[in-house]
């Protein structure tokens, strides 16, 4: 794996996680936008629509809806299928608070044009420091079912 570039935000909620990037370019809501038991989203607008948050580095601009969304992420994560760590833009109070309740690492003040999906991320929530690697091809080999 190559060694990476790193990328300074501003820490919401701490933590170390690492996983695979899931960027979403749109806006999301966690309302009605990921189904809370399988961690699928559901929103009609994501591009993303039809794949888990489980275990990802979930990356979008910012959060929409409403204030429910934080309760279906503290869903997400007792069930087993929340996001490994968020990287927002501009994170609004709904996704915070989401993020803090269910112990997920945040970091915003990020620009996410700089994170390429699929890319491993290491995010640590307490610093808000974002290290972006590229998988190289012989990485993926077999490994597609992560």
């Amino acid at each position: 794996m190559s060694e990476g570039k790193i990328l300074k935000g501003r820490a919401i909620t701490g933590g170390e996680a690492e996983g695979r990037v899931l960027l979403c370019k749109k806006p999301l809501s966690f309302l009605g936008g990921v189904d809370k038991i399988t961690g699928i989203i559901t929103d009609s607008e994501c591009e993303k629509k039809g794949e888990s948050v489980r275990n990802r580095v979930l990356v979008f601009p910012y959060g929409k809806g409403s204030t429910v969304g934080s309760y279906v992420m503290y869903s997400l994560k007792k069930n087993g299928t929340a996001p490994a760590a968020i990287i927002n833009e501009e994170t609004e109070i709904i996704v915070a608070v989401g993020a803090v309740i269910s112990e997920i690492p945040l970091v915003d003040n990020i620009d996410i044009s700089q994170i390429p999906d699929g890319a491993v991320a290491r995010v640590d929530g307490e610093s808000g420091e974002v290290i972006i690697r590229e998988i190289e091809p012989e990485e993926t080999a077999g490994n597609e079912n992560e």
